[in-house]
């Protein structure tokens, strides 16, 4: 009896053991997972910091229809080396290589690897393009530096600003709408602003195809200054960016500069020689300022005015009215006077009826001989 005795005790401080190592185990276990949740996960944190980061340089591009930033695989080796400090955010994992950092964020699918495209030098170039404008996916999802290219995968955060600015959309929009029943001083206000930008964009884009044309026929150079202002697909610091890109397509021959050269001149000739002339140019003019007066002085009350005047005015026809008495004495005056012949109109109707009887007597006599 003591033994079993004993034995039930161990068992009783052996399930008491056990079951205060559970509870403190899992006192243990409760705090770190809601840690773990609340905490961002340090990977994800580093490609955000160093996705924000300027000296890393990327581009955009079209991955599968779809808008992507990516950089090079050389750019990000050479951007940790000058950055070490960039890797404390990894904490722990701030002493592995380049590479394995990279592996493990795309492992985590923060990054794709992509390959370009076009694969093939397209004719006239010296060699493939160093930013391509179209990706595709990698089979291979292994970091490497030699011609590699990586997209980010994750969305980034958007600033407060451009919050801001898509709210601003749709009351920029109603601001437009609502420009009939603006003041006159606002829309001569908007009309120069608006005229003048016009006026900026177009002057800069014939000074640059101008610069451009020169540089082409005499020195054979491909020089577009403000490269990305017509692309399409880029970064409002790309859109605004003054430096042309380096020309890596070949030298054009003067074969070919002589004869765009002629069809720059051809061109000029026939635009001058169907140019308009003062007459042409003046009733354009006319035209066009009419149609801006028109806008210009429109108001609610002017239309609201000229809305009442278009009603047709009631007459009551038990009561006389002086329109009905004015009518009776203009019908009741002779007609005018015709300065040629001195006859009335009424006479000149008259002799017309007796000619055209004349006439048809005539023809019945003919007839009945």
């Amino acid at each position: 009896m003591k033994k079993s005795g004993g034995a039930a005790d161990k068992k009783r401080v052996r399930r008491s053991s056990g079951a205060v190592t559970n509870a403190s185990r899992d006192q243990n276990s409760d705090t770190p997972p809601r840690k773990q949740a609340a905490k961002k996960d340090v990977f994800q944190l580093f490609a955000e910091k160093v996705r924000d980061h300027k000296d890393l340089v990327s581009r955009w591009a079209v991955l599968q229809e779809t808008r992507v930033e990516y950089f090079r695989g050389k750019d990000f080796v050479s951007f940790l080396k000058n950055h070490s400090e960039v890797k404390d955010i990894l904490e722990s994992n701030n002493n592995l290589e380049v590479e394995e950092i990279a592996n493990t964020l795309l492992s985590k699918n923060l990054l794709v690897r992509c390959d370009r495209v076009v694969k093939i030098v397209r004719p006239g170039k010296k060699k493939l393009s160093t930013w391509p404008a179209h990706l595709e996916i990698f089979p291979d999802q292994v970091f490497s530096e030699n011609d590699a290219f990586f997209a980010w995968a994750f969305v980034k955060r958007r600033p407060l600003w451009q919050t801001l600015l898509s709210l601003s959309w749709p009351v920029l929009t109603l601001a437009i709408c609502m420009f009939p029943v603006y003041p006159h001083r606002c829309k001569l206000l908007i009309l120069y602003s608006c005229a003048g930008l016009l006026l900026l964009i177009l002057s800069l884009l014939s000074l640059r195809a101008t610069v451009f044309g020169v540089l082409y026929l005499i020195l054979g150079k491909r020089v577009w200054f403000f490269p990305n202002i017509l692309a399409e697909e880029a970064t409002l610091g790309e859109l605004f960016r003054f430096w042309p890109n380096k020309d890596e397509e070949e030298r054009p021959k003067w074969t070919t500069r002589l004869f765009y050269a002629l069809v720059a001149v051809l061109v000029i000739l026939l635009l001058r020689h169907h140019a308009p002339d003062e007459a042409a140019r003046a009733r354009y003019q006319k035209r066009m300022s009419n149609i801006i007066d028109e806008v210009l002085e429109w108001s609610p009350s002017l239309a609201l005015s000229g809305m009442m005047e278009k009603q047709p005015t009631v007459v009551n026809t038990t009561e006389p009215s002086n329109f009905t008495d004015s009518s009776k004495t203009d019908s009741e005056k002779e007609p005018p006077v015709d300065g040629e012949g001195g006859e009335t109109i009424l006479e000149q109707h008259e002799d017309e009826e007796t000619e055209s009887i004349e006439d048809t007597d005539q023809h019945q006599h003919q007839d009945h001989i």
